[in-house]
């Protein structure tokens, strides 16, 4: 059975900018077929046209996963075009902060929605083809990888909604580990911690100022979406002997 990712498909959601733009690059340059799950269909189209370029193969796959029979129908297409299924990464992700007292409940919700509700959406779709993927030739092993993040492992005030979503991921994460690894599927989560992507960008200037002024201090260097990009590579290309179920990729000056 083969390390290498020939031959493989793989689904990464949140594929339109940052970490899930960095690692469909990098599971192409490793030779999967790389499925783009993300709304922004422009920015998704550019990048499956950049790793075409660069002699990859990739789909573009408009959704929001927030809506379970999108995210049904992004598997079955992604199925439907490559005939099978043996990567998820789960990178999709939205944090809103600010204090629970006062708080925007809708902000909640959606970061509830995407966090959670699709993360699960899209697990429950791509299950029974990783299962598949686990029993046949190919390689003899699948992989889902949850990309969570270091509130999922320490939480903060003004946090409390995003670390709730990310603590429920890890939870998530290790039962699901528990139930199909030993079928052959890999279950791992990945914990960032401050990554330079668009995540912050959501949020008010003066929460996006107030972060920014405290990560100059304290994270002067953070790190770079091509790092988790390499995490995740790592995770997915171990031998099918082995099986990373968690990995948490700190920037120096935060750790």
């Amino acid at each position: 059975m083969s390390t290498s990712l020939e031959g493989t498909v793989a689904v990464v959601t949140g594929a339109s900018s940052g970490i899930g733009e960095a690692t469909a690059r990098a599971l192409a340059a490793q030779g999967a077929r790389v499925a783009l799950v993300a709304r922004r269909k422009d920015r998704v189209d550019a990048l499956v046209a950049e790793i075409e370029e660069a002699g990859g193969t990739a789909l573009a796959v408009p959704t929001d996963i927030t809506d379970r029979a999108q995210a049904d129908a992004a598997v079955a297409a992604v199925v439907a075009r490559f005939g099978r299924l043996d990567i998820l990464v789960n990178n999709a992700g939205l944090m809103l902060l600010g204090p629970v007292s006062g708080a925007d409940v809708e902000e909640w919700e959606r970061m509830i929605a995407v966090n959670q509700k699709g993360l699960l959406y899209m697990t429950h779709a791509a299950l029974p083809h990783l299962l598949a993927a686990g029993e046949d030739e190919l390689r003899g092993v699948a992989d889902i990888v949850n990309v969570s993040s270091i509130a999922g492992r320490q939480a903060w005030a003004n946090f409390g909604v995003y670390a709730m979503t990310k603590f429920a991921v890890n939870g998530f994460t290790e039962a699901l580990r528990q139930e199909v690894t030993k079928k052959y599927v890999r279950v791992g989560v990945l914990e960032p911690g401050a990554v330079a992507t668009e995540l912050v960008s959501h949020n008010s200037r003066q929460v996006q100022d107030a972060l920014a002024a405290a990560d100059a201090e304290a994270i002067p260097e953070r790190l770079q979406p091509e790092d988790i990009a390499d995490s995740i590579t790592y995770m997915v290309t171990r031998p099918r002997r082995a099986s990373v179920s968690e990995l948490w990729n700190m920037p120096t000056s935060q750790a």
